[in-house]
């Protein structure tokens, strides 16, 4: 793929941001629960505001980048989660894991938008330009963060076995480089790129039902994959008596993103519109949740008992795989034009807003003492009716 240097640039800075990021996020949830003791549906809580936070936020963030580039952002941005990581190492109480939650949240919700609202414009170019598909650039886009999603927790789970807040330190130390890195090489200004200074464009998007109905489905889409951090680690710490395998399993999940989604994308794209693409990953993920399900009530532990997981972890990337690019590559054909930013931002603050709801959902439901199968029966509902809301053309 022929790209410019300005997406090379864009795709190795989402390499590098999930480096640092999934080098503490993977162990949030043991670190808040054993070592600061607070109750399930509290941890269930804090994750869902930090996806809140990040997600629900993406709106300022992607509008402030129509209006002033993406440069002052995504540096206020980096500045903003070396603060938030180096926070959260030092943070022993409820109130002030919040604070720095919504930090490392607010801050990766200015330059995520940011980010991805010009990759998807660049890729738009890339297609008229003649060079195949924008899915293509999106789909390396998300192997780029997959990959630092498969280093990150490899990294961080090293260093836990000093301390969590060398975890944290070590995720801020990353984007101290990142920082440095984007001072130095990211544009002033991008051809092309336009500022935008007019208002208005919230109540636009507002009145844009095939726009809405897209944030729904994906706001399903994440609030399910969401799960990796919340279902999961729960059910490996059931069935192992302890979370090391989590490291592992986030391995496999990015190790298959790395390796399989530029094939899976040109295959996918040759056969099924925009809309098929993303029933049949909200299809593959359904499965996840139902495999698990099913082997619940058997109790297995140990090696047998992390193979459930396993294979939910495998349908649930595929399922990414078909979700993640096509909902980004989307929202060029919805978004006004010079909005790109503000719409990127919107599809992630309405996804956030379903996910802070439904983690806090999900805590109390793993922590009622319901039948085994039953919590994981009604999350593999979830992607099941993102399908129902999803826009009925592309």
């Amino acid at each position: 793929m022929r790209l410019s240097p300005l997406l090379r640039l864009l795709i190795l800075t989402q390499l590098a941001f999930n480096i640092g990021f999934f080098a503490v996020l993977p162990f949030l949830s043991e670190h808040l629960g054993q070592t600061i003791g607070m109750a399930g549906w509290l941890v269930g809580f804090v994750l869902g505001l930090r996806t809140f936070s990040q997600q629900g936020l993406f709106v300022v963030g992607g509008a402030l980048a129509d209006r002033y580039g993406i440069r002052p952002v995504v540096l206020a941005g980096c500045a903003l989660r070396i603060a938030g990581f180096a926070w959260l190492g030092h943070a022993d109480s409820t109130a002030t894991v919040i604070g720095a939650v919504l930090l490392i949240g607010f801050a990766a919700a200015l330059f995520s938008p940011a980010v991805e609202s010009e990759v998807a414009r660049q890729a738009v170019v890339w297609e008229e330009r003649g060079n195949g598909s924008r899915t293509r650039v999106l789909a390396l886009f998300t192997v780029a963060g997959q990959a630092g999603a498969f280093v990150g927790p490899l990294l961080g789970g090293l260093l836990l076995a000093v301390d969590f807040r060398v975890v944290c330190l070590a995720g801020a130390g990353t984007f101290v480089l990142v920082l440095a890195g984007h001072a130095w090489l990211l544009p002033q200004h991008i051809p092309g790129r336009e500022r935008i200074r007019a208002k208005g464009g919230v109540r636009v998007l507002l009145r844009n039902r095939r726009f809405l109905a897209l944030c729904s489905a994906y706001g399903a889409y994440l609030l399910a994959y969401n799960q990796l951090y919340l279902a999961l680690p729960a059910e490996v710490e059931r069935a192992t008596g302890s979370q090391t395998a989590l490291a592992w399993l986030f391995a496999l999940s990015s190790l298959l993103v790395v390796t399989a989604q530029l094939p899976v994308t040109r295959w996918v794209g040759d056969r099924l519109a925009l809309r098929r693409s993303m029933v049949a990953g909200m299809l593959l993920i359904s499965a996840g949740f139902a495999v698990v399900a099913l082997a619940r009530p058997a109790g297995w532990t140990g090696t047998a008992g992390l193979l459930p997981a396993a294979g939910f972890v495998v349908l649930l990337t595929f399922g990414q795989m078909l979700v993640a690019p096509v909902a980004r590559a989307w929202v060029p054909d919805l978004a006004e034009d010079g909005r790109l930013g503000l719409y990127t931002g919107a599809l992630s603050s309405v996804s956030g807003l379903i996910v802070l709801v439904g983690s806090s959902l999900t805590g109390t439901l793993l922590d009622t003492g319901l039948p085994a199968a039953v919590p994981w029966l009604v999350l593999a509902a979830v992607p099941l009716g993102a399908i129902v809301v999803l826009p009925r053309r592309a």
